[in-house]
């Protein structure tokens, strides 16, 4: 895939998958089940977690143990040496999906067609590790998949296909996540079997109509309650699973999962006052609007349903959240 041309890209070429966690499984699984040549799986060392300090494989490494694959686990991939291990395999092409490093031409350079990436987002809007937070961050509507031939840039490598997908109403990230994940399967079959056929031609990114989608961090998961309710529930969905988006009630951390909004236009308004309840969504007054929150969790517990959780922790009418 040097260059712009895809001819006799073969049908069943020797694929290095590389990709990390649970977003890239979808897409190893679906090259394994349609009989896809893989000879190896490259993914991150396995890293130590929970309070033992465990280490911890990937889940792109169980699926290629279960499988019975090669499983390679470079600290650095574009090291030398490794890149040496890659060149002795002979692969046609390089798979990446969210592998979670920058790669450099000395690796991505080795197979004949190169590197093809699946990236979570409709290229040039929003490069970077988190495409689908932002998206959600940002009150978008549409999102998708893109995929593209890698180059040394983050995420700025030419187009190949592209897929739109609509994004659910109050869809959190986290489920947006699992979407895009199960459609990047076929996606990626797709992406395949069109260069086999040489239907595909890359075309360059827009690099002015470009934006950005850095990773996200615990700094932005205090909620705002002044701010419009369509803005407060696009954090707190954003944030679901992690970070996180939280509030203080009486000095007390409540973190906040799964909402949706009312009202939007309503002014007359409290930010952070406490309207009501219903059995499934505790009512927040915001800066415009009413936020429907229907999750919460106080610290080492599990999250609960909004009127499970009300049955044990009182948020009466009036209460004012954020202080």
């Amino acid at each position: 895939m040097k260059g712009q041309n895809l001819e006799n890209f073969p049908e069943r070429p020797g694929i290095i998958f590389m990709g990390t966690p649970d977003f890239s499984v979808p897409a190893l699984k679906a090259l394994l089940s349609h009989g896809h040549n893989v000879l190896a799986v490259v993914t991150q060392p396995d890293r130590p977690k929970g309070r033992g300090r465990r280490l911890i494989p990937p889940p792109v490494k169980r699926v290629a143990v279960e499988f019975g694959l090669e499983v390679l686990q470079p600290e650095k991939a574009s090291d030398q040496r490794f890149c040496e291990v890659i060149n002795g395999k002979g692969p046609d092409v390089l798979i990446v999906v969210a592998f979670g490093q920058i790669l450099k031409d000395n690796l991505l350079g080795i197979p004949g067609w190169g590197a093809v990436n699946i990236h979570a987002s409709l290229l040039p809007r929003y490069r970077g590790a988190a495409p689908i937070q932002r998206a959600i961050l940002n009150d978008e509507t549409v999102t998708g998949l893109t995929s593209m031939r890698l180059d040394e840039g983050m995420d700025t490598g030419p187009i190949l296909l592209q897929e739109e997908i609509p994004i659910n109403r109050d869809e959190t990230a986290g489920q947006l996540h699992d979407r895009l994940a199960e459609h990047s399967g076929p996606f990626l079959l797709k992406t395949l079997h069109e260069m086999a056929e040489n239907r595909l031609t890359e075309r360059k990114q827009d690099n002015a109509g470009a934006t950005y989608a850095p990773k996200l961090d615990r700094s932005m998961s205090e909620v705002r309650w002044d701010k419009p309710a369509r803005a407060v529930s696009a954090q707190i969905r954003a944030l679901d699973p992690w970070p996180g988006a939280y509030t203080l009630v009486e000095g007390k951390t409540i973190r906040l999962f799964s909402s949706g909004v009312e009202n939007v236009d309503r002014t007359d308004v409290q930010p952070g006052r406490v309207v009501g309840h219903s059995e499934d969504a505790l009512h927040v007054e915001t800066g415009e609007g009413i936020v429907l929150i229907r999750e919460l969790q106080t610290p080492g517990k599990s999250r609960l349903g909004a009127g499970d959780f009300l049955r044990g922790f009182s948020l009466d009418r009036g209460t004012l959240l954020g202080r």
